[in-house]
């Protein structure tokens, strides 16, 4: 018998991974989340820029990166700016000011556009995980009827997934257009 609860675990991943990558793009107001994605070498690996410094919210626009180790500053400033997050980057001898300017109207629609790309990616995987969901009901030597009962159990977590995807993007695009 086919394990739906497996199923179930998958799609809501989808949703998960929908709602980290969003959380990544900027509205706004600038958050720490937003430099979730920088990372850098240190000590001789690859580290999350959260794993080396504390971010803070400064104001509106404005990151404070305070690096536990001072010595990894000019480090953690050119990791910021390869990151290519279309911020400006200035560092002191404490820590590093990372200011986000003003979202214009055009920047906004291509961050719409991401959004929707996003979801699109996220619908994909979503579809890729029901057709092997399907191949793996068929694989098992169930009832006709128990097999459709579970496709069509499938297709009702799809669709309830699908519900849900749409709800994270649209909550983020409203979030785009109304900052």
């Amino acid at each position: 018998m086919y394990d739906l609860a497996q199923f179930r675990k998958t799609a809501a991943e989808k949703a998960t991974w929908l709602a980290q990558e969003l959380m990544g793009l900027r509205t706004g107001r600038a958050t720490p989340a937003l430099l979730d994605s920088v990372s850098l070498e240190v000590y001789g690996s690859r580290m999350k820029l959260n794993q080396v410094a504390n971010v803070s919210v400064e104001d509106a626009r404005t990151l404070y990166v305070n690096t536990w180790d001072k010595g990894q500053i000019k480090a953690v400033e050119k990791a910021i700016m390869l990151a290519d997050l279309g911020v400006s980057v200035g560092s002191d001898e404490k820590g590093i000011r990372v200011s986000f300017p003003e979202l214009t109207e055009e920047r906004r629609l291509q961050l719409v556009k991401l959004v929707r790309a996003k979801l699109e990616e996220a619908r994909v995987a979503l579809r890729s995980a029901r057709t092997k969901a399907i191949a793996d009901i068929e694989k098992n030597e169930a009832s006709e009827d128990e097999e459709k009962r579970l496709k069509d159990e499938v297709q009702k977590i799809v669709a309830e997934e699908n519900k849900s995807l749409e709800a994270i993007a649209e909550k983020k695009e409203s979030e785009l257009k109304s900052s």
